[in-house]
């Protein structure tokens, strides 16, 4: 692939990992609940799953579940359910942040929530499949060789693995940290309403 329609293309999938969402507002939480390293891994299991739904696309198995709309209506309400299980959780949280910190810590072990999260939020978003056929019609090849594919892969995944692990440090410098958490329940909330309603809106 030549150097200038890579830029291109990580160019364009810096802006898609950037864009406000649902994976932003995980990745914020779980940074704010259980500290950095709950952020981070947040961060890598979802910059994972992001690689997994581009592999998928360059090899052309995502074209075939867009194509299919029981199985895209299927992933369609996995991941409204599963962001409407977020929001509810969210919403229900403790406004007492060293209560729930005491849950999470419990049950995150080494990142494990942030882990589960991350990926899940990722597999189950019915728009990533969308995003990458949309772009990788102007990157993918058929006769490309395999080292394309996974330069293709490695980059949408790197890429988003990258832009949210700096979200995840910046958020959980100690100074900033210490102010967001005496925030939380309001974070919470506003997470939580804005999971919700994007559960709603893949759904109608």
């Amino acid at each position: 692939m030549a150097l200038t329609l890579w830029l291109s293309l990580a160019t364009i999938c810096l802006f898609g990992a950037m864009s406000p969402g649902p994976s932003l507002a995980v990745v914020v939480r779980n940074t704010l609940v259980g500290g950095r390293r709950q952020g981070v891994a947040t961060a890598i299991s979802h910059g994972v799953g992001v690689a997994m739904w581009a592999l998928l696309t360059a090899t052309g198995i995502g074209l075939l579940v867009t194509k299919q709309p029981e199985l895209y209506r299927f992933l369609q309400w996995l991941g409204a359910g599963f962001l409407a299980y977020l929001g509810v959780r969210y919403l229900i949280a403790k406004s007492n942040v060293s209560a729930s910190l005491a849950i999470e810590t419990r049950e995150q072990g080494n990142g494990l929530t942030g882990a589960r999260e991350g990926f899940l939020i990722a597999v189950m978003n019915p728009t990533l499949p969308l995003f990458f056929l949309a772009l990788f019609s102007q990157f993918v090849r058929e006769t490309a060789p395999w080292q394309e594919t996974v330069l293709i892969t490695a980059t949408a995944g790197g890429i988003d693995i990258t832009w949210y692990i700096v979200v995840a440090l910046v958020l959980s410098h100690t100074a900033v940290l210490d102010r967001l958490r005496r925030r939380a329940h309001i974070f919470d909330r506003v997470f939580g309403i804005v999971l919700l309603g994007l559960a709603i809106r893949i759904v109608i």
